[in-house]
């Protein structure tokens, strides 16, 4: 049956229409091209070596499977491809059609600074390489000086001197002022000595205040009389400034103002807010009450209507009357012209005096000028305000006559060392001024345990017993003052 289909003529379809041409079975030559794609994947029979297509059993005997730990699958699986990587694994041997392709070796992401190190291709490798080797020498030598207890580090110069880069490089701090400093920057990093490079506003002096202030002669433990006395006559004119100050302020702000006793105080009040109010009985009162009757009873009687404002009569103005307006406008004008002239005038002919009063009044604009430039600059090296507060000087430590000991085991300790600093950082803008805070405590409400308590005693058994300790003690207090 089947080679009678075989032999069986197909029957003829038309290929009239394009939906005709779908009817078409063309699996045969679907299954012929998908065997030849199999073979140029896999490759053919003919291709292969009898290795590949047959293996040799040399096993006399089936033996019993070895048992593995997990240990020993965990390394064969280790060594095995990852299956998530086995997709990407190219099984094809069809050969590439394009047989000439630039294989481009992929980059890695980053420095590979091991191949630096090894084998440098560029100039900065090499020269990294010999920085590193510096680098790694001054580390020796410094663990070896620390191992030998040697220090290494010596200050052989002043901290607070102030050094000009320009005068360790010849040639590029010189007279004329042909070189700038930023082209002097510019070639000090040019020739191996680097400046960083600051803003302009860390160069200016912000204080006049010394970098280190020496104390007073008279502080010492042993002083003079005459550096004793000096300080002493510093402190004094201190303090009389400051109660001058607080005199002033209590005599312009609490001697401005009389006391009254509480009585007058209430008496005054009563008689300020009852002004106005007529008493009962008062023949003031009675003559003005018989007038308001009188005016009650002169509007009722007059009915008449009273506009609030007079009526406006249109009064318009003659032409004689507009003709003398007229010429005295013109007048008016005339004088203000001769006025003008003649000012004009007299200001020709004092001209000298003009000129002093302009040169006058220059000079004070510059003098203005000057102070106000003088006050700017002297701000501009003052203790800045850079918080809430503002610097005060503290005050000048000082021992009295009878305090001086005279030896340093007997002195009285009158300043401290940390304060002094951390003032001097206030003074030079370095720190702003603050001020010590104190905080209530509050008031926590104490209560007896029930267990501490006397039995059949209660809260407000308590409570008046409080009550009359603090009665009895603030007669006591009352008794002590009398």
């Amino acid at each position: 049956m089947a080679a009678q289909d075989s032999t069986m003529k197909r029957k003829h379809i038309s290929k009239k229409n394009k939906s005709a041409w779908r009817k078409t079975d063309i699996e045969d030559v679907e299954q012929f091209l998908e065997d030849q794609r199999q073979e140029e994947r896999v490759g053919t029979f003919t291709d292969k070596q009898n290795e590949d297509l047959f293996m040799v059993d040399s096993s006399p005997e089936k033996s019993a499977p070895s048992v593995q730990t997990v240990k020993q699958k965990r390394k064969l699986n280790a060594l095995k491809p990852m299956r998530s990587h086995q997709a990407l694994e190219n099984t094809s041997k069809v050969q590439d059609p394009i047989v000439k392709r630039n294989h481009v070796r992929p980059m890695k992401n980053g420095r590979n600074i091991e191949l630096e190190v090894c084998s440098p291709t560029k100039g900065r490798h090499r020269q990294a390489n010999r920085d590193r080797g510096l680098y790694y020498e001054k580390l020796d030598q410094r663990l070896a000086a620390r191992e030998s207890g040697k220090k290494t580090s010596k200050i052989d110069k002043d901290i607070w001197q102030e050094e000009d880069f320009r005068d360790n490089i010849p040639g590029l701090k010189d007279k004329k002022g042909w070189i700038s400093r930023d082209l002097a920057v510019h070639i000090a990093g040019n020739v191996g000595r680097k400046v960083v490079k600051t803003h302009a506003s860390l160069h200016h002096k912000t204080t006049k205040a010394k970098k280190f202030e020496a104390p007073h002669p008279g502080m010492s433990y042993n002083p003079s009389l005459k550096a004793h006395l000096d300080l002493l006559a510093q402190v004094v004119d201190r303090e009389e400034g400051i109660i001058k100050k607080e005199q002033h302020l209590k005599r312009v702000t609490t001697s401005m103002f009389s006391k009254v006793t509480p009585e007058e105080r209430d008496s005054r009040r009563l008689q300020e807010m009852s002004e106005g109010i007529k008493a009962d009985g008062d023949p003031q009162s009675e003559t003005d009450n018989d007038e308001d009757d009188d005016r009650a009873q002169l509007a009722a009687t007059d009915n008449a209507y009273q506009p609030i404002n007079a009526p406006v009569e249109n009064k318009k103005k003659s032409k004689q009357a507009r003709s003398k307006e007229l010429k005295q406008k013109e007048l008016q004008r005339l004088h203000e012209a001769k006025k003008a002239l003649k000012k004009q005038t007299a200001d020709l002919i004092r001209i000298k005096s003009i000129r002093a009063e302009l040169n006058e009044e220059a000079a004070e604009l510059n003098e203005v000028k000057k102070r106000r430039k003088s006050k700017a600059e002297r701000k501009k090296f003052e203790t800045k305000r850079l918080g809430r507060h503002k610097f005060e000087a503290p005050d000048l430590d000082v021992n009295m006559a009878d305090d001086l000991a005279g030896n340093l085991r007997n002195v009285k300790p009158e300043s401290n060392l940390l304060t002094d600093r951390f003032k001097l950082m206030q003074k030079h803008n370095m720190l702003p001024t603050t001020v010590a805070v104190t905080r209530k405590r509050s008031k926590v409400k104490r209560f007896p345990r029930n267990s501490h308590k006397d039995p059949g005693v209660s809260f407000q058994d308590l409570r008046d017993q409080r009550k009359a300790a603090a009665a009895a003690a603030k007669a006591n207090k009352d008794t002590i003052k009398i």
